[in-house]
């Protein structure tokens, strides 16, 4: 079956023509047949073509809106003669979503009760979810005959037990405006959970282990028995780990303080917590780990050591709240590329059991296991390949019963 993916940002959109495997258990099982993404939309676009993860091409590209984006990428995989006539073989589309509050279990296919929950939910991922909603009235004008499943980052941590997902405050307050801990990535942390589990000869329901999706947006999950008991990220994606530019979690009065002292509106001062913030607003310049690594400078390595200290903290909290988990799981592109970051997190785990191998963390090639043999608790690095568990989790959708 051959799908297609795509995944829009703010001003991005990246969009990958996915091959899966008849009878496939895991997503890792199918096969990406051409991967792109467009940078910069609104600006000077810019049309990246991948292959892996590495960047075989760069052009130039019309696209002013997430509308003309979504346009620019069909007209260039109709072009593409490599392709061998796949993408005349589509069967459906996937579409990623970031909030689906707490309705939405798993992919499904798009309806107008649909469309009309992805827009309700707006408020609470700004640009986000308008952009997946842009990309569907495309979908609905140039392939209105094609099935368009949708899946939602919220959507595995619908499992959050109430102790997790309540915030202590006024309960009454909180049901009224459904202030509650909603949890984001859920389609990485799913995809490392299976991936993992298929890895080790186990199903996802006989696993417990903490899950690390580290990027310029960060997330950590405890996960019970296959299921998302507690995560970092809450109502919107701001809470939880420092991340590239979004502050993590902070003391809230934070926030009134600072409109005093600077004279500025609660707005802004978001605005500063989720763009100017975290790695960016410690070392300055840049919130590209892979820059700031060499840098020599005191702020980047500070920022540096906050970012790996929290991610610690993290980890040591859910493993206390699992209490018998079996691996730490390290993915993102963060948690993918920086032996120094994950050698920063398991050498503060030797308690828990931890072994740590060096020399596996600094060869990393692929899904590797960064522990010793005689470890109690395992950790693993992980590639995540989201676009690949998407169209694992539409294909289901497609192929079995429809709510």
């Amino acid at each position: 079956m051959i799908a297609l993916v795509f995944n829009p940002a703010s001003n991005s959109l990246k969009f990958e023509l996915i091959e899966l495997a008849e009878g496939q258990r895991v997503a890792s099982q199918a096969t990406k047949l051409a991967s792109a993404a467009l940078d910069g939309i609104g600006e000077q676009t810019k049309l990246s073509v991948y292959k892996g993860r590495e960047v075989i091409s760069e052009q130039g590209a019309d696209a002013r809106d997430m509308v003309a984006a979504v346009r620019a990428a069909l007209g260039w995989l109709h072009g593409r003669k490599e392709l061998n006539g796949k993408f005349g073989q589509l069967k459906l589309v996937g579409v990623r979503v970031v909030h689906g509050g707490s309705k939405c279990a798993g992919a499904v296919s798009v309806t107008a009760e649909v469309r009309k929950h992805i827009a309700d939910l707006e408020e609470l991922a700004p640009l986000h979810n308008q952009s997946s909603l842009d990309v569907l009235d495309v979908l609905g004008t140039e392939l209105p005959r094609m099935p368009v499943f949708v899946t939602f980052d919220t959507a595995f941590h619908r499992t959050l037990p109430e102790t997790a997902w309540r915030y202590p405050i006024e309960r009454a307050t909180a049901d009224r405006h459904n202030v509650r801990k909603f949890g984001f990535h859920g389609i990485s942390h799913r995809y490392m959970l299976e991936h993992y589990a298929h890895r080790v000869g186990k199903h996802p329901e006989e696993v417990t282990v903490v899950t690390l999706h580290l990027e310029s947006g960060s997330s950590a999950c405890a996960i019970a028995r296959g299921q998302s008991v507690d995560t970092t990220m809450g109502l919107t994606p701001l809470e939880g780990l420092m991340m590239g530019s979004r502050s993590g979690s902070i003391d809230p009065a934070i926030v009134p303080y600072l409109m005093h002292k600077e004279g500025k509106s609660a707005d802004e001062i978001v605005m500063l917590l989720n763009k100017r913030s975290g790695l960016l607003g410690i070392a300055g310049g840049t919130l590209d780990t892979r820059e700031l690594v060499k840098r020599e400078d005191d702020a980047a390595k500070l920022a540096l050591a906050m970012f790996s200290y929290r991610v610690r903290l993290a980890v040591g909290a859910y493993l206390a709240a699992l209490g018998n988990a079996e691996a730490v799981l390290f993915g993102g592109g963060i948690g993918e590329d920086s032996p120094w970051l994950r050698e920063a997190v398991c050498e503060g785990l030797r308690g828990w059991g931890l072994e740590f191998d060096r020399t596996a963390n600094e060869s990393m090639t692929g899904m590797v296991r960064i522990s010793t043999d005689n470890s109690r608790l395992h950790a693993w690095a992980v590639p995540v390949e989201e676009s690949l568990q998407i169209a694992h989790e539409c294909a289901l959708a497609f192929s079995g019963p429809q709510p």
